[in-house]
This record gives structure tokens, sequence and C-alpha cells, in this order.
């Protein structure tokens, strides 16, 4: 297995709430609450660890409450290489209702201070032949500039590393300019970097083909209950999840690039590699938390995955585009 390493800038707490409903103004009964340490990094981390593979963690991390996730470290056999900053990480509170609604607040955390770019980058200076893939992803805390993200995207590659992003806004526009190898946006993040909506599936090839234009070799864009889009150097597909009951979201996206990244670590093939990670993001939604390759469906899950070849111009509506 590959030997992997993770960066998250700005981890949380998620206190994950399941209530009947919520009024506001009242006081409202939760049915229950889980409280776990997150951050798209860590998530991408977990799911890897659990797929077999030598995993590192590292970012910044807040010294007041790190105890949790110092926990998690050890439980999920990752390792810890955060540095730690003054302050306390965020947390995140994401209340389910029975409906459907799903509400969330996101908290704020530490800023990081001046020199913790520099002293982050210091810590992952001896990249080379230590690693087989390096993912960045989440957003970044207040003090963090965006061009010390395009700092870190050009340290990795620097070492020959394929590099993967997740992250959105300014933290994105800063990360492509060092051209990772990949990257992961959904829908709505690849719509505000491409400055429009995009309501249909040609709309949505024609951003992320924009980003291969740019240099991006993999473009994987997640797009809920609609599947997976994916352009790469070896061709375009798309998955179509097996049915499953949605209980949570919150992990998916983390799960679905933890897939891809293991599927082209391991040479798999690129309808094996999309259609493997399309349904470990879809056992993610059914709880709480990250998705898990050792569920006992999860073979009859790929099974259910549909995976085809994308061909954007052939078989256009009325209007010209591809619906979704």
């Amino acid at each position: 297995m590959a030997r992997i390493l993770t960066i998250t800038l700005n981890p949380a707490l998620d206190l994950n709430v399941e209530a009947d409903s919520v009024k506001l103004g009242s006081v409202n009964r939760a049915r229950t609450t889980r409280l776990d340490p997150a951050g798209k990094g860590i998530n991408l981390g977990r799911v890897l660890s659990s797929l077999g593979h030598t995993v590192a963690v590292s970012g910044l991390l807040g010294e007041i409450n790190a105890a949790p996730f110092e926990r998690l470290f050890v439980s999920e056999n990752l390792e810890d290489r955060f540095v730690r900053v003054p302050g306390q990480n965020r947390v995140n509170v994401k209340i389910a209702e029975d409906s459907g609604r799903i509400t969330d607040l996101n908290g704020t955390g530490f800023v990081a201070p001046a020199e913790a770019a520099e002293h982050l980058k210091s810590c992952l200076d001896s990249l080379s032949g230590e690693y087989d893939a390096v993912a960045i992803a989440g957003s970044l805390p207040g003090g963090f500039l965006p061009h010390a993200l395009t700092e870190l995207v050009i340290l990795a590659r620097s070492a020959r590393i394929p590099v993967w992003l997740d992250t959105s806004g300014a933290a994105l526009e800063a990360g492509l300019q060092a051209l990772p190898d990949g990257i992961k946006p959904n829908v709505d993040e690849l719509a505000e970097w491409a400055g429009r909506p995009l309501e249909s599936l040609d709309a949505i090839a024609g951003a992320a083909r924009s980003l291969q234009d740019c240099g991006i070799a993999h473009v994987v864009v997640s797009m809920g209950e609609k599947g997976v889009l994916w352009l790469s150097p070896q061709g375009n597909w798309r998955a179509f999840p097996p049915p499953v009951s949605a209980s949570s979201t919150v992990c998916a996206g983390d799960t679905l690039l933890a897939g891809i990244i293991h599927g082209l670590l391991q040479g798999h093939q690129p309808e094996q590699v999309l259609a493997t990670a399309t349904a470990l993001s879809a056992e993610c939604v059914r709880h709480v938390g990250v998705g898990n390759p050792h569920a006992a469906d999860f073979t009859q899950l790929i099974q259910q995955t549909r995976v085809t070849l994308f061909t954007p111009w052939p078989g256009h509506n009325n209007n010209g585009e591809m619906p979704l």
C-alpha cells in the first residue's frame, strides 16, 4: 500500500445533532448527539487508513482543544504531524431534522500566527521519497493568507508527488495557480470558481474542461445524488451512485476523494476507480461519519454503481444542453 500525507489547515470539532424537528426561539430536544474531530484532510486520512494505506496527517491544530484530535489519530492509526498553534479549533454544529432539512452553524477557530505557514513548510520540507501522494483539503483559518497555500502546493509538486486539492473560494483560486494534479470541487464550488450558475451537465463539464485546459490533469466533480463527473487524461467518466437512504452528506466528498486517490495509487482501471469511490461515498451518506469500506454490503454497493463514458456533445436536448 501507499504512503499518503493529508494537510488540514482549519480542523473542526463537528457536533452532529439529530432531532424530530427544530423550532427557532424555543427549547428543542435532540434525539442523538455526536462530537467528532474532523476537517477535510483528517476525514480523507481516516478513509485512506481504513483502506490499508500508511497515512500521516498534518496542518495546523489549535492547542486548547487538541486532545480529541490526538485520541482520534491514535485510534485511526494516523501519524500526527500537525503544527500546534495558540487558540482553539472551531466547533461546527450540524442539525439534521426528520424532514431532511439540515442546518449548519459553523464556528470560528484560531487565528494562525504569522509564522505558522513557514513553520509548516519547514516541517514538510523533505517530502521527496517519503510519500506517494499529498492531499490538501479544507478551508483556511484566519491569518493564513491564500498565497501560502499556493506555496504548499508548489512545495509538494517540487518533490514530484501527485498533489490533490479540495477547497473553495479564494483558497481554490490560490491553489490552482500552482497547478495541482487533481481537484475535487462540488457543483457549487465549481460554479463559484466559474462565476456563473452551472445548471446542466454540459455546463458543469465545460467548467471542468476549462480547469483541465489550465493544466489540472484530474477534475472530479461531485454532484450529490446525480453522481460524479471525472475528467482525466485517460478519458472522461460519469458515475451513477447506488440507491441508498441518505442520513448525512457531511463527509461524502472527502470519502469520494479518498476512494479516487486509493484507486489511482493501486493502479486500478478508471471504471473500477470511479465505481469504488462512488460506492464508498454512497455508503458514507447512510450514517454520520466517513465511508466504511468494510461495510458488509460494500461489494453490492460497488456492483450497483453504474459508470459510463462521458461524451458531452452527442445526445443534447433541444436547448443544446445535456440535462443532469
